[in-house]
C-alpha cells in the first residue's frame, strides 16, 4: 500500500532522479516517487457509489460505479444517443458515472474510469457536435495509456446534429460552452487524488471539432486545468461558425432552384478538382497537399451551349457553377468584413452533409433558431449578416473561444497541439489556420516572438473531418488523433507497430510537455484495406505551421523520402 503520497511533490518536474512507467508500449520518464511504479496495484476503494461519498464535490452523487476486469469490455448504459460504443479490451478499472448540479435548473454527468494500474496522469476527452453524453469510447483510449481519463456529457443527451434542447435553456448551453467540461474536470482530479492516494503528476486534454474548441476555451479561461492540450479541427468560433453553416448551405437551396448541384454531381465535382489540384502540388500522388496553392478553372466543368444539367452526368450548368464558386469562396459580408473561410478542393466528399438534405443542417439552423433567437418559426430564407452580428452580441452558451491571449497557460509550461485536415468538409481547414495567427499576432503584441516554444498547429494533406480520407485521395490520416483509434478498433491506443511520440501525436504532446522536446513532424499512417493488422499501406510526415511536407524522391509512400521545409519550391 502507498499510504499517502503527495504525487505533485514526489513526482515533481525536472527532478533528474527519475524512473521509467509504462504508457501502453511508450516509456515516458517521471520522477521518482513512493507512489509512481504503474505496475503496482495499490489497495484501492471499493468500486461502489458508497466508497466514493467523501471524495464527491457538494451536491454531487455517484450515479453508478462498474468494476471492469483486466481486457474487459464497458457496457455504455442505454440511452447513451451519442456515444453508444462500448469500449473493449481494457485494463482492469473502475469506472464511475458522476452527477453533478450547474444551476437550480441544469446538472451535468461526467464518466471517470480508474485503471488499478495507473501512469500518474489524467487525461480529458472531448465531444463533438451539439451532441450531449458521456464519450466513454475516447476515454477506454486513454486508458490503454494508463491515464485515469474522464468525459462530460456536457448537461444533456442528444445527437450531434441536434441542438433543439438549447430552446430558452440558457443554463444548459452554459453547461455545453464550458461550465460542465470545466467542473467534470475540477470533481475528477478530487476523485482521482482520494482513489490513489497520490498527486497527479500531469494532466492532459485530448479532443477534435467540438472537442477541440472545450480544449481551447477551458485552457483560455482555466490555464491551470491541464498540462498539455491536444485540439484537433477545432470549432473554436461557434457564432461565426455555426451561422456560417446556414449561410453556406443556401448556396446549394432551393431543392428545385437552377443553381442546385444534386449529390450525384459531387463525385464529377471531386474527379474534375482532383485532376486539377493533385499536380499543382508539385507531386502527382493523388494526394491534394495544398488546396490554397491550387488555381482553380471551375468552368471545366461547364455544360456545352444548350445543355440542361440532366442532359450529361459529366458537367454543370453556369447557375450550378455559381453555386461551386460560392462553396469555394470564403464568406465575406458588408465593407469586406471577413466572416469564414470556405471548404477546401478536395473536400467534396463530405459535402452531402452540408448540401444533400432539403434544408440547412441542423448544426446551424438549430443554433439560431433555438439558441439565438429563441424562435422555432424562424426559417433560413430570413437568414442575413445581421444574425451574424446579434450572435456575436449574445454569444449564446459562451462558447466561443476567442481568447487569443494565451500567456496565462504559456507563463505556467502549458504546451497546445492543434491540427486539421485539408480534406475537412464539416468545419473548414482555414479556421485553424486562423486561429493560430491570431493567437501569433496577439502574443507578439505581449512581446512572444516565438509561439512555437508552446503552440504548434499541424496540417494534415487529404485527411477529413478528425480521421479518415476521401477514397480517391487514400492519404495517410492516423496519427492517434482524438476520436481516431476508435475510428479503427474499439480496443485500439496508440498507432499499432509505431507507439512512439513521432507517430502518435498525444504521445508528442507529452514528451514536449514533461520533457521539453517539440515535435518538428507527426508520421501520419494508413493501411491496406484500411486494416491495421494488414500492414502499412503509406506513411508520410504531416508538418508544423507554416512549413510543409517537400518529397525528396524515392518511394512517394515512406515518410523517409520527405521532410517539412519552409518553402515549398513547387509553390
Amino acid at each position: 500500500m502507498c499510504g499517502t503520497c503527495s504525487g505533485r511533490a514526489s513526482v515533481h518536474r525536472g527532478r533528474e532522479d527519475s524512473t521509467e512507467v509504462m504508457l501502453g508500449f511508450q516509456h515516458i520518464s517521471t520522477s521518482k516517487s513512493p507512489c509512481s511504479n504503474v505496475g503496482e496495484t495499490a489497495a484501492l476503494l471499493d468500486c461502489t457509489p458508497a466508497a466514493f461519498s467523501s471524495l464527491l464535490s457538494p451536491g454531487a452523487t455517484v450515479v453508478a460505479a462498474t468494476t471492469v476486469q483486466d481486457n474487459g469490455t464497458f457496457q455504455v448504459p442505454p440511452g447513451n444517443i451519442a456515444y453508444p460504443t462500448s469500449p473493449t479490451g481494457l485494463k482492469a478499472l473502475c469506472a464511475l458515472q458522476v452527477q453533478v448540479p450547474s444551476s437550480n435548473s441544469s446538472f451535468y454527468q461526467f464518466g471517470l474510469f480508474l485503471p488499478n494500474q495507473w501512469n500518474h496522469r489524467f487525461l480529458a476527452v472531448g465531444n463533438g457536435g451539439l451532441a450531449g453524453g458521456i464519450n466513454w469510447l475516447d476515454m477506454g483510449t486513454g486508458v490503454g495509456y494508463g491515464f485515469a481519463s474522464i468525459s462530460t456529457d456536457t448537461g444533456h443527451n442528444s445527437s450531434a446534429l441536434n441542438g433543439t434542447w438549447g430552446l430558452n435553456q440558457p443554463e444548459k448551453l452554459i453547461d455545453w460552452g464550458y461550465r460542465a467540461m470545466h467542473g467534470s474536470v475540477v470533481a475528477a482530479k478530487q476523485i482521482v487524488k482520494g482513489y490513489y492516494r497520490s498527486d497527479i503528476a500531469w494532466s492532459y486534454y485530448s479532443g477534435c471539432s467540438t472537442g477541440g474548441r472545450q480544449g481551447l476555451k477551458d485552457m483560455q479561461l482555466y490555464p491551470e486545468d491541464f498540462d498539455g492540450v491536444l485540439a484537433g479541427c477545432a470549432a473554436w468560433w461557434s457564432t461565426h461558425l455555426q451561422t456560417w453553416t446556414v449561410k453556406v448551405s443556401t448556396y446549394n437551396l432551393p431543392v428545385d432552384g437552377p443553381n442546385r448541384i444534386p449529390v450525384s454531381k459531387f463525385s464529377v465535382i471531386e474527379k474534375e478538382i482532383q485532376r486539377q489540384c493533385d499536380p499543382q502540388d508539385g507531386v502527382r500522388d493523388g494526394i491534394i497537399s495544398d488546396p490554397r496553392g491550387c488555381n482553380l478553372y471551375l468552368n471545366a466543368l461547364l455544360c456545352p451551349a444548350n445543355a440542361t444539367s440532366n442532359a450529361t452526368a459529366s458537367c454543370l450548368t453556369p447557375p450550378q457553377i455559381q453555386t461551386l464558386r460560392n462553396i469555394y469562396s470564403d464568406y465575406y459580408e458588408t465593407n469586406n468584413t471577413f466572416v469564414f473561410p470556405r471548404f477546401e478542393p478536395g473536400s467534396e466528399a463530405q459535402w452531402p452533409l452540408f448540401f444533400g438534405g432539403p434544408g440547412p443542417v441542423p448544426l446551424g439552423y438549430d443554433y439560431v433558431k433555438d439558441w439565438l433567437l429563441n424562435d422555432t418559426t424562424w426559417t433560413y430564407d430570413k437568414f442575413n449578416y445581421s444574425i451574424v452580428q446579434l450572435a456575436d452580441r449574445i454569444n449564446p452558451s459562451n462558447s466561443t473561444a476567442d481568447n487569443f491571449d494565451l500567456s496565462a497557460f504559456r507563463a505556467r509550461g502549458g504546451k497546445l497541439i492543434t491540427y486539421h485536415g485539408t480534406a475537412d468538409a464539416l468545419i473548414p481547414t482555414g479556421s485553424s489556420v486562423y486561429f493560430r495567427e491570431a493567437v501569433e499576432t496577439t502574443m507578439r503584441s505581449k512581446g512572444v516572438n516565438d509561439i512555437d516554444d508552446f503552440f504548434r498547429f499541424f496540417l494534415a494533406p487529404g485527411m477529413q473531418h478528425c480521421g479518415g480520407t476521401p477514397p480517391i485521395q487514400q492519404a495517410p490520416w492516423y496519427f492517434a488523433g482524438p476520436n481516431q483509434a476508435g475510428m479503427v478498433d474499439t480496443s485500439l491506443h496508440s498507432t499499432p507497430g509505431f507507439n512512439d511520440p513521432r507517430h502518435d501525436i498525444l504521445l508528442a504532446l507529452m514528451e514536449w510537455t514533461e520533457h521539453g522536446t517539440p515535435p518538428d513532424d507527426i508520421i501520419a499512417t494508413t493501411w491496406k484495406n484500411n486494416d491495421y493488422k494488414q500492414g502499412v499501406q503509406k506513411q508520410r510526415p504531416i508538418c508544423p505551421y507554416p512549413k510543409k511536407p517537400v518529397f525528396l524522391g524515392g518511394n512517394l509512400d515512406e515518410a523517409g523520402n520527405w521532410e517539412c521545409a519552409d518553402d515549398n519550391p513547387h509553390l
